[in-house]
């Protein structure tokens, strides 16, 4: 009897709880529903308007269960106290964006209840003086977030101590308190931080000695340290730039002290102790490095010449005692800039030389202004030795002694790549500034095509200015030494970055989805802004470079021609492989359609992390498989939640696959990217695992509004309508992307 009944009850209880799991599940639900409605952040929004679907609002991301798990509402244009909301209404919350809205008042106590919380990020809530700003000391809860990998608090006005209790933070990844007004001494415990990766503490008021214990998890895995603009003091621990992953330290504009060691195996790409209080000599070791700082400290003694010429004398100047023997390293001035006292006859000469400068620059001034030229150009000729040396917009005293100069005569160790027909050095100017030189191998100088293609590239990077073409400063184009100046971008090619581990996890899917819209940008100039219009032909992730916020900007032209709208535009095959567009195999005529196709290559690359070739393959030989999106995405990354994040990843996708269309009269135009992705602001998503690629369809053809060229001349294209479901219309296509049901 009793076994009877002991079974009774365990089947009552197997009964029983599922309705009680479920009956929690709903009281959470109609909580985080009350808490979200109360708020009223979404008032401006249609789709806001029914309760029981908040987890189809802008900016909201539920479980299965319907529980909110991501809030990301960056630059929603929120006007709140951070205190009204109610935190602890979300147990399942796992990412927090609020970044870039119009917060104020402190961060509550009770956001340290977000247990399951990874990313979190309050960055960037400034506005309308300093009492309309999110302020107060950061929370000693947060240290009970032991899931965050991700904390933003920058560009605030938070005060206070950073609490020791961030240290118990093991799993945290990025760490940026930047720009706020944090005073006090950094906490030993942040430096005990094993997975700490990215650490920006910069422009507070901190004081104090850096924290350096060295132990196996000392900042074991630390990349980026950023410390400058605080008043941190003492001795520095160069212990710190042994640590085996550091690339880039910058410490600068602090009143840190004591002496160089004079042998380290330190290999960083950038070290900046600038404007500190540093003493003793400079090692030659230090040109291991990629890029150093050390001017307005007080070093002494001899620089090697090494050093002066990787890094120019503008990396060290400010240390009255420091100098270095003009003669052997071939630069000039032979002592730093240090305000030292001169004899009378050097005063003189220097008054005379300001005299005769001031009056050869107020006559360049009267001819400029009187001429209206709009922009600086330094021009020497001489047609007799066939040399040319032209400057755009620099400062105006960069000539060629200072690029040899700067390069060593283009010696090896300042090379930085090689391609086809040159190589591409990095130089630093005496003015500090950095710049990319590409000069052409002297054999390949003597191929009459190389040197076509050299001219050319000059030629057409002089006329053309946007953010997204990469600058050409000038070029210098001689028989026996020709290169072009181009602005340095230290973070290499897409090419390179995707195939880099961990910088293809730096480049986020918002990155990815701005790099192409850069692009889709610069290729619609030179498209249609230009006249005549300019084809690159050469358009793939090698020639795609970016800066140090990973911008993307387009490169080497030397392939590039106008479009000529009278003639057959017939030219021999260029580009890479993998890149051109078929129809040039057979017909070997470039058009705009050309570039269209390698653009498509490439913002598929961009979201695979490699290059589509067996996607492309796969789709033409199995039309009718259908491929989930989340499937083909870069997996180093995670899928994107965010529903804006989600909305321009199937956009760029579907234009990408309208881009790579055989058919070069069913692509778009560059102009019709760019304005599909400005329409595409305005259109719903839907979560990235519903949507399925689909190959092919056969709709009918949409005739797509007329565009005008520069010359006033019409190019009508038809393209193949296609249709996403995460908006009522897309442009058209081949292909189709939808929902799964």
């Amino acid at each position: 009897m009793d076994v009877v009944c002991s079974g009774v009850v365990l089947l009552m209880i197997l009964a029983i709880a599922p309705v009680a799991i479920a009956a929690k599940e709903s009281a959470v639900n109609l909580l985080e529903a009350e808490a979200l409605l109360k708020r009223g952040w979404w008032r401006g929004s249609t789709a806001a308007t029914n309760i029981s679907a908040y987890c189809q609002w802008p900016g909201i991301i539920c479980n299965d269960a319907g529980s909110v798990t991501e809030i990301l509402l960056p630059g929603y244009g929120i006007q709140d106290d951070l205190t009204n909301f109610s935190f602890s209404s979300f147990p399942n919350l796992v990412r927090l964006d609020l970044s870039e809205n119009k917060l104020h008042g402190a961060i509550p106590h009770q956001i340290g209840a977000l247990s399951k919380l990874t990313h979190l990020n309050l960055s960037f809530n400034r506005f309308e003086g300093a009492e309309n700003q999110i302020h107060g000391s950061i929370p000693s809860e947060i240290g009970n977030l032991k899931n965050l990998k991700y904390l933003f608090f920058e560009s605030n006005q938070l005060t206070g101590q950073i609490p020791p209790t961030l240290g118990s933070l093991t799993t945290l990844i990025y760490l940026d308190l930047s720009s706020n007004q944090i005073s006090g001494s950094i906490p030993l415990q942040l430096s005990v931080i094993p997975s700490l990766k990215f650490l920006d503490l910069s422009s507070n008021q901190l004081r104090g000695p850096i924290p350096f214990t060295l132990n196996l998890d000392t900042w074991s895995r630390l990349k980026h340290l950023y410390l400058q603009n605080n008043s941190l003091s003492d001795i520095f621990p160069w212990k710190i730039l042994d640590l085996p992953l550091l690339q880039t330290v910058d410490l600068s504009r602090n009143r840190i002290s004591g002496k160089i060691p004079t042998q380290s195996e330190w290999y960083l790409s950038t070290l900046d102790l600038s404007h500190n209080i540093l003493s003793g000599t400079v090692p030659s070791s230090l040109s291991r490095l990629g890029d150093v700082d050390l001017s307005y400290n007080a070093l002494e003694g001899e620089l090697p010449c090494e050093l002066v010429n990787k890094f120019g004398p503008g990396s060290f100047d400010g240390n009255p005692d420091l100098h270095y023997t003009s003669a052997l390293c071939g630069a000039s001035p032979p002592v730093m800039k240090n305000h030292r006292h001169h004899p009378p006859y050097y005063i003189i000469g220097h008054g005379v030389s300001l005299l005769v400068f001031s009056l050869i620059g107020g006559l360049v001034l009267y001819i400029f202004c009187k001429t209206k030229v709009k922009k600086v150009e330094v021009e020497l000729m001489d047609n007799k030795h066939g040399d040319i040396f032209r400057i755009w917009n620099y400062d105006g005293h960069m000539a060629y002694e200072d690029i040899i100069k700067a390069t060593n005569d283009f010696d090896v160790s300042y090379c930085i790549g090689t391609g086809g027909y040159g190589s591409v050095y990095r130089a630093r100017l005496p003015s500090g500034k950095v710049v990319a030189l590409k000069k052409l191998h002297r054999l390949e100088g003597e191929n009459p095509n190389f040197d076509k293609s050299f001219r050319n590239e000059a030629d057409m990077l002089s006329k053309i200015r946007h953010r997204n073409i990469v600058t050409l400063f000038g070029f210098c184009l001689h028989k026996r030494c020709m290169f072009l100046i181009y602005e340095y971008m230290d973070r290499g090619s897409l090419f390179f970055i995707l195939r880099d581990e961990t910088e293809a996890v730096e480049l986020d899917w918002i990155k990815r989805v701005n790099l192409i819209k850069g692009i889709a940008s610069a290729l619609s100039y030179l498209h249609y802004d230009c006249d005549p219009p300019i084809i690159h032909r050469d358009v793939s992730s090698n020639n795609i470079l970016l800066n140090s916020q990973l911008e993307a900007t387009l490169s080497d032209f030397g392939t590039a021609r106008i479009l000529e709208l009278d003639s057959s535009n017939q030219t021999v095959i260029a580009g890479t492989f993998g890149y051109m567009a078929p129809e040039l195999a057979y017909t070997m005529v470039v058009t705009e359609k050309s570039d269209v196709y390698g653009f498509g290559v490439v913002v598929l690359e961009t979201l695979f992390g490699e290059h589509p070739q067996e996607f492309l393959s796969c789709i033409s030989s199995q039309p009718n498989e259908p491929i989930m999106l989340k499937d083909l995405l870069d997996s180093r990354l995670p899928p994107p939640t965010n529903p804006l994040v989600v909305r321009n990843v199937a956009l760029a996708t579907a234009l990408a696959l309208d881009c790579v269309n055989a058919n070069p009269k069913c692509r778009p135009t560059m102009q019709q990217v760019v304005n599909r992705f400005e329409a595409g602001r305005r259109e719903p998503t839907r979560p990235l695992h519903t949507i399925a690629v689909n190959q092919p369809v056969s709709p009918p053809v949409l005739s797509l509004p007329d565009q005008t060229r520069a010359d006033g001349t019409s190019s009508l294209s038809t393209i193949n309508e296609f249709h996403v479901d995460i908006s009522a219309t897309l442009p058209s296509s081949n292909f189709s992307i939808h929902v799964s049901t």
